[in-house]
């Protein structure tokens, strides 16, 4: 999957501009962790990370 998502990146050499995050909640109700995977700018990655995107 990860090979996929670099290759539409790398279109006319914008994919530099991009950062793939990855953020891990846990559950209150089960306690279990969840993944969320976001493709966002390079200036947006603090805020992605922070939960407010």
């Amino acid at each position: 999957m990860a090979k996929k998502v670099v290759a539409t990146l790398k279109v006319a050499g914008k994919g530099k501009d991009y950062s793939k995050v990855i953020t891990m909640t846990k559950s209150p109700k089960t306690g279990a962790y969840s993944f969320k995977e976001q493709i966002v700018a390079n200036e947006l990655v603090k805020e992605a990370i922070a939960g407010k995107l």
